[in-house]
């Protein structure tokens, strides 16, 4: 027990004198320091590519890679954080050669591009990086597109140049939805999870520089005194080209019979569950529009389609008011309307109407019966 005891205390020591004397390092006139761009990966937290500082001073013997884009799943209450706005994601440094080997067994594309910095500028963004590894910097909050990977990143070199050369000059005159909408044309269904869940925010005007491949073709064109802050891209690691994954059910083509089933089934209690699923999300997305310090779920309009007052329809229905069902569908059909027409020029939209049309059908079945009172009991 002692022995190892002795053996944890001598490996700690050691890191920490490492780390110490890593950010001490001078580096020498010819380090070289450049910005590292991954492509999408299939993960849904990898869907977006990412961003990352790479040094290299051979004077040193030093080649290491800063991710700002790390984080813990074994953190206590990671889903609930991550819902909130309060998850901490950290910086990371590893050797080059590690960061070049995980990209490769996930067979992603890997861009450099160098930067012309000069040295001084270079050991202030050395020294800046170190700092951010031993100190509370280490630490950030993950917000979607004003602190992530790419925009941390950003930060630094701007504040190491002194003022903001790196600004947007892609995508202009694009929403934040319609800039995201391509990445996931090939994951329907996480796709159509990130529109439920966002609202308002994502479609204001894309101005934000918070994307990977935003950054790389920024760069491209980013001047520091009338001079190209970093070198055209060059590619590092070249992905094996594959042909995309086709799913059985991750398509639109599967979401499109789920509602055809719901409604060609003329069963009542099929109706009602589908009513009972979508209100139940409907007052989950005006919590987490309550509850999240994302803003992007704040102002969710699609409350209007994942309306909570379905629930209350169902209550009435088993109460027989059926004057009330038949308002409630009114006012439901009103605010479906509503929505088709805040979607009509958003790039969701078509995603988004098989449930429409699903939900109107099932509310017209609901208000005509009512008027009646033909409501027949559930079977």
């Amino acid at each position: 027990m002692f022995n190892n005891k002795f053996f944890i205390f001598l490996l700690l020591f050691s890191v920490l004198a490492n780390s110490l004397v890593f950010a001490q390092i001078p580096l020498d006139k010819n380090a070289k320091i450049s910005i590292l761009t991954c492509e999408e990966g299939n993960e849904l937290y990898s869907i977006f590519g990412h961003t990352a500082i790479r040094i290299q001073d051979a004077s040193n013997d030093l080649d290491v890679v800063y991710n700002y884009g790390t984080f813990d799943f074994a953190t206590e209450n990671f889903y609930l954080k991550f819902i909130k706005g309060d998850l901490k994601y950290f910086v990371t440094a590893n050797p080059y050669n590690e960061f070049f080997y995980e990209y490769t067994i996930e067979n992603r594309s890997i861009y450099e591009q160098r930067l012309n910095l000069t040295t001084a500028q270079k050991q202030q963004l050395f020294d800046a990086l170190n700092k951010s590894l031993l100190t509370d910097e280490k630490y950030y909050t993950y917000r979607f597109i004003h602190r992530n990977c790419t925009n941390m990143v950003v930060d630094k070199i701007n504040q190491t140049l002194g003022q903001n050369c790196i600004v947007k000059t892609t995508e202009k005159g694009k929403t934040y939805r319609q800039i995201l909408f391509p990445y996931v044309k090939n994951h329907f269904y996480e796709n159509l999870g990130i529109n439920i869940m966002f609202g308002e925010k994502v479609d204001e005007d894309g101005k934000k520089l918070f994307l990977p491949n935003q950054f790389m073709e920024s760069l491209k064109v980013a001047k520091f005194n009338g001079k190209p802050i970093a070198e055209q891209p060059r590619t590092i690691l070249k992905a094996t080209p594959q042909a995309p994954e086709k799913s059985l059910w991750n398509n639109y083509y599967s979401f499109c019979l789920i509602f055809l089933l719901i409604v060609i089934s003329r069963k009542i209690w099929i109706y009602l569950s589908y009513f009972a699923i979508i209100g139940l999300l409907g007052i989950f997305l005006s919590l987490v529009g309550i509850y999240s310090f994302h803003e992007e779920v704040a102002y969710n309009y699609n409350v209007l389609l994942f309306n909570p007052l379905l629930l209350v329809l169902i209550f009435c229905f088993f109460t027989k008011k059926f004057i009330w069902v038949q308002r409630i569908a009114q006012f439901s059909l009103l605010m479906l309307a509503l929505l088709v027409i805040i979607l009509v020029n958003k790039p969701n939209i078509g995603m988004f109407l098989p449930m429409i049309i699903c939900s109107g059908i099932l509310l017209f079945y609901f208000l005509r019966k009512s008027k009646r009172k033909l409501l027949p009991p559930i079977k």
